[in-house]
């Protein structure tokens, strides 16, 4: 039988966000027992903190790799300057400050950005990108068409892990448990469901915790992510994402 596994990752990593990436690592590496986690990188974080024009964070992300920290690539810039209708308007207004950059692309920009960001993440790590993830877990149709053509061998949102092409077979289901801090009825619903969480999600076979830079912003939301994490390991192996491409 699989072990239960716990999936961890630090999102929105970026040179503008070095110091706060370095806090988040730190915690989630010493209660993994070590570097055991995934990285989403954004190429230029809303067009202001780009990569390529960063060496000292490129070594940085080689290190992690080197030190087996998976890559994902997160979107381009992470801001969503589309102009949405009906069911995605909702989800641009109510699930996301402004961040769903791929909820309203089409299949051919998406693929443009997508490709893009594979590249000069592959080229700064030296090795394969993990895969694909969507800022805010936010997808339209044209981003997930696009995903097929694009090579990453996973993606995931906030309800499921699969391979690209493959969406009805998901490799592993259950929400993400993650945070808020944009407001306080925000961080006061995310530290609820964390609580939650906590009890309930146990019987899954596996558990994905995510954390983001502006957690570091407040003491409650760390003393969260630390008790959740912690609830978790001890009974879960903290493993790699692509392990759930193995057989």
């Amino acid at each position: 039988m699989t072990a239960k596994r716990l999936l961890l990752s630090v999102h929105d990593v970026a040179p503008c966000f070095e110091s706060e990436v370095d806090r988040l690592t730190d915690m989630l590496a010493r209660l993994a027992g070590g570097p055991r986690l995934a990285m989403l990188v954004v190429p230029d974080h809303w067009r202001r903190a780009p990569i390529s024009r960063a060496p000292s964070f490129q070594a940085r992300l080689r290190s992690w790799s080197d030190a087996g920290v998976e890559m994902f690539v997160h979107g381009w810039t992470h801001q969503d300057d589309a102009v949405h209708q009906g069911a995605a308007a909702f989800k641009a207004r109510h699930m996301t400050g402004g961040e769903g950059e791929f909820l309203g692309l089409t299949r051919d920009e998406a693929v443009r950005r997508m490709s893009d960001g594979k590249a000069l993440v592959e080229d700064v790590i030296g090795r394969p990108a993990t895969g694909f993830i969507a800022p805010a877990w936010l997808y339209g149709p044209g981003a997930l068409a696009a995903l097929r053509d694009c090579g990453f061998a996973l993606a995931e949102d906030h309800m499921r892990v699969w391979r690209p092409g493959q969406e009805d077979r998901p490799l592993a289901r259950g929400p993400v448990v993650t945070w808020a801090s944009r407001s306080g009825p925000r961080t006061a619903s995310s530290l609820a469901f964390a609580a939650l969480a906590r009890r309930t999600l146990h019987p899954l076979p596996t558990v994905r915790i995510a954390v983001h830079p502006g957690d570091v912003t407040k003491a409650s939301l760390l003393a969260s992510i630390e008790a959740t994490v912690s609830a978790f390991v001890r009974k879960r192996t903290v493993a790699r994402y692509a392990d759930l491409l193995q057989p």
